[in-house]
């Protein structure tokens, strides 16, 4: 294991190496920060938002929870719509979940967890308004994975419903939302065809 000693020397590294091949990297970087994506995914180490859809530093604005979860009561959540979408000006928000995400399978056993049973109540909320679709499945892991796309699918309707959303798509902004999966196995993220926009407003 690394100590933070070590990270603070692997940056220093890294800053060199990066200076060396582009001497302009870090002043480009500095200047601005105009993202068209609000990326909105697990707090899993092994997601890297940038850098699972190759895209630099400075082009996706992130919040990131266990197992990507949007409720109208999380204030940091909300900020953070209400900064990307009414200053940043992002054209679109992406709900990322992923497959084997350990806050879904949490919720799905019985364990107590303690103060995060608290937080997995909200999954707990999409599983059973979903039971027979999940508990159709034919595996643990199967049963699991489906709960996790529906639990992303959940969170889009949640995104859509704040009122930061909804008054964006009133005044005409430019604002989609998305609903991905990504896979650990092999590294692919999949649209699950629950994109809104103004049009969704009723």
């Amino acid at each position: 294991m690394n100590t933070p000693e070590e990270l603070l020397k692997y940056n220093r590294e890294w800053a060199k190496d990066v200076n060396e091949r582009d001497d302009e990297y870090f002043n480009r970087l500095s200047r601005q920060q105009v993202p068209e994506y609000l990326w909105i995914g697990c707090s899993d180490s092994r997601i890297a938002a940038n850098q699972i859809v190759a895209m630099e530093p400075g082009s996706i604005f992130v919040h990131r929870n266990i197992a990507n979860v949007v409720v109208h009561t999380d204030l940091n959540c909300l900020s953070v719509i209400q900064y990307a979408v009414e200053v940043l000006k992002v054209k679109h928000i992406l709900v990322v979940g992923h497959y084997g995400c350990g806050g879904v399978q949490a919720a799905l056993d019985s364990a107590n967890h303690g103060l995060i049973d608290n937080w997995l109540e909200h999954i707990r909320d999409v599983y059973r308004a979903h039971q027979t679709a999940v508990d159709s499945a034919t595996s643990d892991k199967e049963r699991a994975n489906r709960l996790c796309e529906l639990n992303v699918i959940s969170q889009v309707g949640n995104v859509a419903q704040t009122t930061i959303v909804r008054n964006a798509w009133r005044s005409g902004q430019d604002l989609t939302l998305h609903g991905w999966i990504y896979s650990l196995e092999d590294g692919l993220v999949r649209d699950l065809k629950v994109t809104r926009d103004a049009a969704s407003l009723t």
